[in-house]
């Protein structure tokens, strides 16, 4: 079988930055080493894409100067550069519906013409903000196929949030999109939705028949090498947490499972971040008297943040609300054990052969089992070996962008009716099969 003709849709895909705009372009890329991609993105990103040099059959630029101008002042003066509010969703939407509004004006005349099999919308990755091609494309002639989409995770009930009532007004107002124009249209009229996470399932149980699932992060095939480590039997256990701190990623949990290690010397603990909650972790490092046991390191480069993952034996990840995880997809490829809870993004992602997930319960129930979790690791230096080397195995083999691509190309091919419909599961994705 030949390669698929493929129109991606990703306006804000950008190849220099460490965020969802990077992780569409690394799909697009991906995609573009297995089949022809004309690549659509907004003339704010054109420089940086034509820089990275991926293989694109074509890139077409969405001219909308003006529009974006708009877009960005807005997002930094009046959203204050706050991706977390669903207010900076509904902002975007009549930016989102104007690109392809142009960019159906700048190629429907190609499109009708034969020169694509089908269309791929990668941005926005949220399910909340519709797409006209959809509609456009309701009676072909090619098919319409979005995602992964990603969004809607709310915080893991029984934990402590101070922004608990904020949370609800928001999700409020983010249930509002279905009354938005082309939102019923989006997923009517799709050939296929491509899911990132497992908890999004019931948002489109109505589409059942064509969802199909494929993580929203991916690593870089060059991440997965061999396993340098060569731990002494004795060493102390090396924890390692890396994220913002703030109260959604709890890193407050890792501390207090891991105080009874720290304070016996047999572990330490290192935090690869920065935000509001600092202080106060700072401070509950000192009740929990290890301060000795543990280092706040602040941000690092991308590069030096893989380099201390790839020393590390654990990486603690107990986010409360998490839709990606891609520290778990980096951790998991540079030989650093996860333990985390089994909520969202993440969750999807571990299973019992590469690591350690905890049900969301309550805090203090979450903190027992973690610590006891890490007690046995810290005399079972082995089995923690074990879980490493199948960790770097699973990573190489189904969390490589390549692995993205060859996974999405599955649900394209069932989409113009080239292949039979692939079984994505939900979770442990060491198994990509298809369905006979």
């Amino acid at each position: 079988m030949g390669p698929l003709r493929v129109l991606v849709l990703g306006p804000d895909c950008n190849p220099e930055t460490v965020s969802i705009s990077y992780v569409a372009y690394c799909h697009a890329a991906a995609l573009a080493q297995l089949h022809d991609v004309t690549l659509v993105v907004a003339s704010t990103f054109e420089d940086r894409v034509r820089r990275a040099k991926a293989p694109f059959r074509a890139i077409e630029v969405v001219q909308m100067a003006s529009l974006q101008r708009i877009h960005a002042w807005g997002f930094r003066h009046i959203f204050k550069s706050n991706f977390d509010s669903q207010a900076v969703t509904a902002f975007g939407y009549p930016f989102s519906l104007a690109f392809e509004w142009y960019a159906w004006r700048q190629l429907r005349h190609r499109i009708f013409a034969g020169e694509f099999d089908v269309v791929l919308r990668l941005l926005p990755m949220t399910p909340v903000l519709p797409s006209p091609f959809a509609y456009f494309l309701r009676k072909g002639p090619v098919p319409f196929v979005l995602g992964p989409l990603n969004g809607g995770l709310r915080s893991a009930p029984g934990f402590s949030q101070p922004d608990k009532h904020r949370e609800w007004i928001n999700f409020g107002f983010r249930d509002l999109y279905r009354f938005l124009p082309f939102a019923r249209s989006t997923y009517r009229h799709a050939a296929a939705i491509i899911l990132a996470t497992s908890h999004m399932r019931t948002q489109f149980e109505a589409h059942r028949d064509k969802i199909f699932f494929v993580p929203e992060n991916g690593i870089d095939s060059s991440l997965c090498v061999t396993d340098s480590r060569n731990p002494e039997p004795a060493a102390k256990l090396d924890l390692v947490f890396v994220g913002g701190l703030v109260r959604r990623k709890a890193c407050y949990i890792g501390l207090c499972a891991a105080a009874p290690l720290l304070r016996s010397d047999l572990a330490r603990f290192t935090i690869i971040g920065d935000g509001p909650e600092r202080r106060r972790l700072e401070q509950l490092v000192k009740t929990l008297e290890i301060e000795k046991a543990v280092s706040f390191c602040g941000w690092f480069s991308h590069a030096e943040v893989l380099r201390r993952l790839g020393s590390a034996d654990m990486v603690i990840l107990p986010a409360i609300r998490e839709g990606g995880g891609g520290v778990v997809f980096e951790a998991l490829a540079t030989g650093a054990v996860p333990l985390i809870l089994d909520y969202g993004g993440p969750g999807d992602i571990v299973h019992p052969e590469v690591g350690y997930k905890v049900p969301p319960s309550n805090e203090d129930q979450v903190i027992s089992q973690m610590e006891a979790i890490l007690k046995d690791i810290a005399d079972n230096r082995n089995h923690l070996n074990r879980l490493r080397q199948q960790g770097m195995s699973y990573a190489r083999e189904c969390l490589t962008w390549d692995a993205k691509a060859k996974a999405t190309t599955q649900v394209l091919r069932w989409a113009v009716q080239q292949g039979p419909k692939p079984d994505l599961p939900w979770s442990k994705m060491a198994q990509v099969r298809c369905l006979s």
